[in-house]
């Protein structure tokens, strides 16, 4: 168990290259070089990295659950976040607020109220796809984008009209810049004044604050605000223990986190889903199978699997408060740990034949909650963690029931970073053709009678 000490520090091995190299190396292909340090030093190494400098970097099961469950007094937030969604974002608070305040938002995304958002993916999927063409070779990303956008907006604030419209449009852009300027140092986000990189984000978020201003003001106003089940509404009606509410500026901070958190994730998760399955002809025949008699243990196992092979958040950071024990480690104060989730997912040690795509794996089998880590851990885990996995479910469940997917046995696609989220390289490439309607054989014999 991780604990406070006074013993002298050890750090795991490092490379012997230069900060700058390191940091090269890490930009350049940051999964490709945690898997060459992993494979020269083990599953702890240490490295120089811009933005978090000196950083252990840990995927062993045992040591991701210490650093998951460690008092709060001992380890802190990591990254920069919070800094991008505002300081009322879960991402920007600590210790007690942070506890409170994720209390508070737990309640939306669990029990019942999954089940009444259900509809609204299912809705927001038969538009999208009503789009498609057939045998045209086309980016599934863009599409999974708007299915995962239309949907949280809906589900956070329980409408549409033309202000969710302008959230519509604006979010998109401002999520992609913020993202990529979240990996670089806060000196180069800032820049000079209107000049700065962040300038257009700055802009985007005033545009932002505005919309949901109103749309609070709104809410508010809303006799039947008690009977409504959108986020928003819970988050205003919403009470610490000490009866005090959430301030309207958190309240837009978490807004954001959420919409931000809420679609670019599943979206990118939904895009490698189908790069994947195209590549696996079997096991698409038998996930259509399993759809139209009603299953969907093989499906879910198939989401596992991808979030497994192809996260799209390569890890989760956190510094620690003061000198603390990891395992055989001794890390100093201030210092960043860095749970590699590629590098946990893609190890021997936690999977046989790890680098195969084998949802099996997980059938009748679920995970475990340290050596599968696509939604982090402990008291940071996702809170939407829940709603991504219906959402994907009812995604492919629908696309696997309406299309017939073209396989291709092309090599897969490069991965592509947009900032925080690892995309495939080419949006998830497919060709789809629409599936006849499955005939039950009452309906069949009834058929061939009138043909006859």
């Amino acid at each position: 168990m991780a604990e406070a000490t006074t013993d002298p520090v050890r750090l795991p091995p490092a490379p012997r290259i230069p900060k700058v190299l390191q940091g090269i190396g890490f930009l350049a292909s940051r999964d490709k070089a945690a898997a060459t340090l992993r494979g020269r030093y083990g599953s702890e190494f240490t490295i120089n990295l811009p933005i978090f400098g000196r950083t252990v970097v840990i995927s062993d099961p045992a040591l991701i659950k210490e650093v998951f469950t460690m008092n709060t007094d001992l380890i802190a937030r990591g990254g920069n976040l919070g800094a991008v969604l505002g300081p009322g974002s879960t991402f920007s608070l600590d210790g007690i607020e942070h506890r409170q305040r994720r209390k508070l938002l737990v309640p939306p995304f669990h029990g019942k109220r999954m089940q009444g958002y259900e509809h609204i993916i299912e809705e927001e999927v038969l538009r999208e796809i009503a789009t498609w063409r057939e045998g045209e070779e086309f980016a599934t990303l863009p599409s999974m984008m708007r299915i995962t956008l239309n949907a949280i907006l809906r589900a956070v604030f329980g409408a549409d009209g033309a202000a969710l419209a302008e959230l519509r449009e604006l979010l998109p852009s401002m999520v992609l810049q913020a993202s990529r300027l979240t990996v670089m140092p806060p000196a180069v986000r800032r820049g000079i004044g209107p000049w700065s990189p962040w300038a257009r984000v700055d802009a985007l978020r005033r545009r932002y604050n505005s919309v949901v201003a109103e749309l609070i003001a709104d809410a508010r106003r809303d006799a039947a605000i008690d009977e409504r089940s959108d986020v928003l509404a819970m988050l205003l009606q919403a009470r610490y223990e000490d009866g005090s509410p959430i301030g309207d500026d958190h309240v837009a901070d978490e807004l954001l986190t959420l919409l931000a958190a809420g679609h670019e994730t599943t979206a990118t998760t939904l895009a490698w889903a189908v790069e994947r399955l195209r590549r696996h002809p079997r096991l698409l025949t038998r996930l259509a199978e399993e759809v139209d008699s009603g299953g969907s243990e093989l499906l879910q196992a198939t989401i596992f699997e991808v979030q497994r092979t192809r996260p799209v958040i390569d890890a989760t950071s956190r510094k620690t408060r003061t000198r603390i024990r990891l395992g055989e480690w001794v890390i100093p104060e201030d210092h960043a740990l860095l749970v590699s989730i590629s590098l946990a997912h893609a190890s021997e040690s936690n999977y046989s034949d790890a680098a195969a795509f084998n949802p099996d794996r997980f059938v009748g089998n679920p995970p475990d909650n340290y050596a599968w880590v696509p939604f982090g851990g402990g008291f940071r885990r996702c809170i939407g963690a829940a709603f991504a996995n219906m959402e994907m479910l009812v995604t492919l469940r629908i696309l696997l029931q309406e299309f017939e997917f073209g396989v291709t046995y092309g090599a897969g696609e490069p991965a592509r970073s947009r900032g925080v989220a690892i995309a495939p390289g080419r949006g998830g490439e497919a060709v789809v053709y629409r599936r006849q309607p499955v005939l039950t054989s009452a309906v069949s014999a009834d058929a061939a009678r009138v043909s006859a």
